[in-house]
């Protein structure tokens, strides 16, 4: 038998004395905060919050970060008062869905109590049936839970840190658990943000016990609430730690700011900022003596000032002849390790941000710690970039689909082919930050230079001056050439002495300089 708990909240749910909730409890949800506690922690959630399925959640006006969080919620059957974790089991009467739901925005207000960030009306939803646990263990469990029909959490009772039964007793040690108290058990990785608009559902069920109960989907439709904060409280307030944290990662915080579902990080420029940045960088007049000038030539200029380590190595182009030349986007993988990959991995990932929000002019540089036994993108995201505007790619790892992208236009720098798909050495992990490739740090904005020698990174500050120097270097390099092709010996002229100095100078007050050329000064003189 199942009790129903399809009626609104008044008209017929059970209404519990108190409502526990559980900070965290899923393996998976505690790697994607960074701690893993060595003993539950609890808030209480007042029985005003619960709601039923199929109704709306209002986000409170002036709020940006709603987050859901799909759970197993216990009811107790036969009251519980200082019980061993053998016996918590047996004290749980059924087992419901539930939806905790909190808005970040006012986490600040009550010190961690969630009075306000999770005590709202409505922010509770139940149900919509419960199902008895008879015959039915602890650990059989799966909770799901779909936003806008995708699956977005995935996981089971099994893998908890704190079984319900510890729950039960650890809780009974201080306070009377009765009849109809419930308790939601935590969350698994994947909980996230949710907009107006969007519709939640949670499903728990014991897929192995027999006639594999199920709750069904607890529906929830999220609105737009309109009533404003007054002064006479803590008003709603978020940073960039809270949106990262509400979101899940760096990443998809990322992929929301760029589907329009969230703002982007206050500390952090957005794109057409960072393109911005990049035109006051690359002008046409140092676009125009980088393109003509070697990567060889420009990192003696570097080397000059004492940038030593900024080569890319072990990175060729996919075309012979090409070039490259563009402004640093970042993209980080780490090894490859299961539980980080089932929640780092699928969906849209740090990897297809990336290259789904790549800039025009903006080169691709992917980390992948030199390892070249695995691809770091394929044909599908290559053509992505390149249909972005991107100037190119270069990866320390492999390409997958490599005939493919090698068809394509945008130049392509990695440590040659391989075939296995995402999954096999790592994880995609950030967007947008320091990394290191073939052994050079590079940083968003850093200006990438690429051909037949290899890339480099300049940061931003030399490049004009780097360029403008590499450009004189590479006009005298080319007179030295002519000398010697016309039958000079290279004692005195390579490098030139001050009697060629003198000549090359002279030459170059009889002919028109090239574009972006400096004319000799009185002090080169």
């Amino acid at each position: 038998m199942t009790n129903d708990f399809t009626a609104t909240r008044g008209g017929g749910i059970p209404t519990p004395g108190k409502v526990i909730a559980v900070h965290l409890n899923y393996p998976s949800r505690a790697a994607q905060r960074g701690r893993t506690p060595a003993q539950p922690s609890y808030f209480i959630k007042p029985s005003s919050s619960i709601a039923a399925s199929g109704g709306t959640l209002e986000r409170p006006a002036g709020t940006e970060l709603l987050a859901f969080e799909g759970e197993i919620a216990l009811i107790i059957g036969e009251p519980a008062r200082r019980v061993t974790p053998e016996r918590g089991w047996s004290h749980v009467a059924s087992v419901t869905a539930a939806n905790d739901l909190g808005v970040y925005d006012l986490r600040a207000a009550d010190k961690g109590s969630n009075v306000r960030s999770k005590g709202g009306d409505g922010f509770t939803p139940l149900g919509p049936t419960a199902i008895p646990t008879d015959g039915i263990g602890e650990d059989a469990w799966r909770v799901r839970t779909w936003v806008n029909g995708e699956l977005v959490q995935d996981d089971s009772s099994a893998t908890l840190l704190f079984p319900f039964g510890r729950l039960v007793a650890d809780l009974s040690q201080l306070m009377t658990l009765e009849t109809g108290d419930v308790i939601l058990t935590g969350t698994p990785a994947g909980s996230s943000v949710i907009v107006p608009g969007d519709v939640v559902e949670v499903e728990v069920d014991a897929p192995e016990a027999p006639g594999a109960p199920s709750t069904g989907r607890l529906v929830t439709t999220v609105t737009q609430g309109t009533a404003e904060f007054g002064d006479f409280g803590t008003k709603p307030a978020v940073d960039d730690l809270q949106r990262v944290e509400a979101w899940g990662s760096k990443s998809e915080l990322a992929a929301a700011v760029a589907a329009g579902r969230a703002s982007a990080l206050t500390a952090e420029p957005p794109s057409a900022s960072a393109a911005a940045q990049a035109a006051d960088v690359l002008t046409d007049e140092v676009r125009e003596l980088i393109e003509s000038t070697a990567v060889a030539t420009l990192s003696v200029a570097l080397r000059k000032r004492g940038y030593h380590d900024i080569f890319i190595e072990g990175v060729r182009a996919n075309h012979p002849g090409d070039r490259i030349l563009g402004t640093a986007k970042t993209l980080r993988f780490i090894p490859f390790r299961p539980d980080l990959f089932a929640q780092h991995g699928g969906g849209f990932n740090a990897q297809k941000v990336a290259f789904d929000t790549v800039e025009p002019g903006e080169v691709l540089v992917v980390e992948a710690r030199g390892e070249r036994g695995t691809g770091t993108v394929g044909d599908v995201l290559a053509l992505r970039a390149q249909v972005r505007g991107a100037a190119g790619i270069v990866t320390d790892g492999g390409v997958r689909d490599f005939d493919a992208v090698a068809g394509f236009e945008i130049p392509v720098f990695s440590q040659g082919s391989h075939p296995s798909v995402l999954g096999r050495k790592h994880v995609p992990w950030e967007v947008d930050v320091t990394i290191a490739c073939g052994g050079a740090a590079v940083q968003p904005g850093d200006v990438i230079v690429g051909d037949g020698d290899g890339v480099i990174v300049i940061p931003p500050h030399l490049v004009a001056e780097v360029a403008a120097e590499a450009a004189e270097q590479e006009r005298q390099d080319a007179y030295v050439a002519e000398q010697v092709a016309g039958g000079a010996s290279v004692d005195g002229l390579f490098p030139m002495n001050a009697e060629w100095l003198a000549r090359y100078r002279a030459g170059l007050e009889t002919r028109p300089a090239s574009p972006g050329a400096p004319r000799p000064t009185e002090e080169s003189r």
